[in-house]
């Protein structure tokens, strides 16, 4: 895959990224740069290889997996002008 000019001046718009054509140009040269490294990296034969998380191998630290109410209902209302059993009271709007 490759891209041309009009193709990163079409992202750009969409990111709405002011580049101009000088920019656009380099960076039609940067970008196959980058998906030729990519392409380069699909080559790779990585059977059998696990999937890692650092390149230090290291048990992953992981809290309990439970629901729980987060023990701060009190704490989030409260600021609240009126509350009622943790629920934030608003005033009924009848349109």
């Amino acid at each position: 895959m490759s891209v041309d000019l009009a193709t990163v001046k079409r992202v750009a718009r969409l990111a709405r990224i002011a580049v101009s054509e000088d920019e656009a140009e380099r960076m039609v040269g940067e970008l196959n740069g980058i998906l030729g490294f990519v392409e380069q990296l699909g080559e790779v034969d990585v059977t059998g290889v696990e999937p890692m998380t650092s390149v230090m191998p290291m048990v992953m630290r992981k809290r309990a997996d439970e629901v729980t109410d987060g023990s701060k209902a009190d704490d989030i209302v409260a600021n609240a002008p009126s509350t009622d059993r943790n629920f934030f009271l608003v005033p009924k709007v009848v349109e």
